[in-house]
């Protein structure tokens, strides 16, 4: 037996014995060149059958090309390899084929003047880089959600992507929330303000809550006459405000609105979103907003290794519920990335830019941004809430909201039973499977249980909210109970179906805000035995609160004494600057 063969072939106790598997040790087995080995894994134990498997290996031993190749490479292959050039070798596997996906000139096109504009020179690196990046996925997968962390310029980076495409004379459309309308509308008014005044941008800015009205205007555009399908680019700031795609019957919720009018009718409309927190509940928050760019095809991205965008997010939301539940000592973030799967993250890669402050630091450096500044942590300070202790204690205040019954956000609660089924049937929501509805009933059982919990963290915030939120629970009281004095008039009562809700002529008739009902179709003895113990209770609860004036306000003791401490050693020299977020107007000072 040829030394060369002792590998394959070995005596034992049972006499002469051979195996060869899938890997034989032939330059195709060893994947050193082109091959088809397809053999499986086989044990040779009579003497026939090993002395065929010598004569064949022999042969394919003495056939070797006479050049030393063959011979070097194993030797390579049996050297230590360190692990940087590994990684590199598989990098460059992975991405030798991408050709010019990267070729910045490719993407942007530059013969569009874009590099001339203010905003572009204005862009640090990083944010022309998240610029080319989104431009990229907006004309590969038609759409991009830049989820930078807060105060890395998102807003001048979509700016940036407008003017891009307003450059090829693309019609865009900003969808903004009404609070941020004009931090869009500035940068394409003649307002010396306007620091992008030279760029000429002349996109439309609407509200997300125009999206539910049919007629009127917002700002100087006709929603009655609008044409929603022809934008080539829709900009969503805020765009985890549309996390959500609820289910309404017989009429379309904002989701289904912005999707059917926007984004699928009309011309083809990529989507550009911008969101620092795409995910705020479950990873559904993301794949809704994802539907956005797909045009709700679930298999848009199947040409790209995603077979399924709905799949791929319930597997890794799967995942993510099971890291969980595990223990504080295994819940890593490590332990994490390797549950979540590959397809996950190649789905993010595909359609997010996320970029934190870190990330900018570290791949980009602090030459043009200058340093971060450094968070430091919060501080938390415990306070009592009247220095005279005068006031009930937080538990004793709690068992008593929880004994409200917040009667006047519950109309539906006091419908009469032959009108519940019609009630239902206009305000219950069908559930996608169209197999069960979701009932207003218990939404408002749900919203109840929130309002007791939020009244007690404005109790939390100062006693001067407290007081404000009772006072508002206190009038909403009032004007519902002088409703339910008043005689109805002696007419035929229609049912809920033939009012028009939006109708002034029916206002008298009708309580309640998003959802009401007739005053004839509940139990108003009931309703009002129920709003006037609330009214006793919130009463008693709002004159202990205002008796807690400014002098007996431990809380506001405890911030005037950091105030104090601010002005007279500031973190940095010369700074005494303090911000005071309040949810009032009141001067504190």
């Amino acid at each position: 037996m040829p030394p060369e063969t002792q590998a394959l072939l070995w005596r034992g106790s049972g006499g002469l014995g051979a195996v060869v598997g899938i890997n034989a040790l032939t330059s195709a087995g060893l994947g050193l060149t082109p091959g088809s080995a397809s053999a499986l894994p086989q044990q040779a134990e009579t003497a026939e059958e090993c002395v065929a498997l010598e004569t064949w290996f022999t042969g394919l031993w003495r056939n070797l090309p006479e050049d030393k190749t063959f011979f070097e490479n194993i030797r390579q292959l049996g050297k230590h390899t360190e692990l940087g050039r590994l990684y590199h070798a598989i990098l460059y596997t992975i991405f030798k084929d991408s050709g010019e996906e990267f070729d910045e000139e490719r993407i942007i096109r530059a013969a569009t003047g874009i590099k001339d504009t203010v905003v572009w020179r204005k862009l640090f690196r990083f944010q022309r880089d998240g610029v080319i990046g989104a431009i990229d996925k907006l004309e590969k997968y038609g759409g991009c959600i830049i989820a930078d962390s807060v105060g890395l310029g998102k807003t001048f980076e979509a700016l940036a992507v407008i003017k891009y495409y307003e450059l090829r004379n693309d019609r865009v459309l900003v969808l903004c929330p009404k609070k941020l309308r004009d931090n869009w509308s500035i940068y394409c008014a003649n307002d010396r303000r306007n620091i992008l005044s030279t760029d000429r941008f002349n996109y439309d800015v609407l509200n997300h809550t125009d999206l539910s009205r049919d007629r009127g205007t917002s700002g100087d555009i006709d929603l009655t006459n609008i044409n929603w399908g022809n934008y080539d680019l829709l900009v969503i700031d805020e765009s985890h405000n549309f996390r959500n795609k609820p289910a309404h019957k017989k009429r379309d919720s904002r989701y289904d609105r912005l999707m059917e009018r926007v984004i699928k009718s009309g011309v083809k409309t990529r989507v550009l979103m911008l969101s620092a927190t795409p995910v705020n509940n479950r990873l559904t928050d993301l794949k809704n907003q994802i539907a956005f760019a797909t045009e709700g095809n679930d298999a848009a991205l199947s040409q790209h290794g995603i077979p399924s965008i709905d799949k791929t997010v319930r597997q890794a939301q799967k995942f993510f519920n099971l890291w969980l539940g595990l223990s504080e000592t295994e819940r890593t973030t490590s332990r994490l990335l390797d549950m979540l799967g590959f397809d996950y993250f190649k789905l993010l890669e595909a359609l997010t830019i996320a970029r934190s402050r870190k990330h900018i630091e570290k791949y980009y450096g602090i030459t043009e941004t200058g340093k971060f500044p450094e968070r430091l942590k919060p501080i938390n300070i415990k306070s009592d809430i009247d220095s005279s202790d005068v006031l009930a204690s937080i538990s004793t205040i709690n068992k008593e909201i929880r004994r409200l019954t917040l009667a006047a956000y519950a109309p539906l609660s006091y419908v009469l039973p032959q009108y519940r089924e019609e009630y239902e049937a206009k305000y219950g929501t069908e559930l996608s499977d169209g197999r069960a509805i979701f009932k207003q009933l218990d939404r408002e059982t749900s919203l109840i249980h929130l309002l007791r919990v939020n009244t007690l963290k404005r109790l939390e915030s100062s006693v001067n909210s407290f007081a404000i939120t009772v006072d508002r629970h206190l009038a909403d009281i009032e004007d519902l109970l002088a409703k339910l004095a008043k005689e109805l008039p002696d007419i035929e009562e229609p049912t809920i179906e033939d009012i028009d809700v939006d109708d002034p002529d029916f206002e008298p008739l009708l309580a309640g805000r998003k959802v009401k009902v007739h005053l004839a179709h509940v139990d108003r003895v009931r309703w009002q035995q129920d709003l006037e113990e609330d009214r006793d209770r919130l009463h008693a609860l709002v004159t202990a609160a205002k008796a807690v004036v400014p002098d007996r306000d431990a809380k506001l003791a405890k911030l005037k004494e950091c105030i104090a401490r601010k002005v007279a050693s500031p973190i940095n020299a010369g700074n005494g600057k303090v911000i005071i977020f309040t949810c009032t107007s009141l001067d504190l000072i």
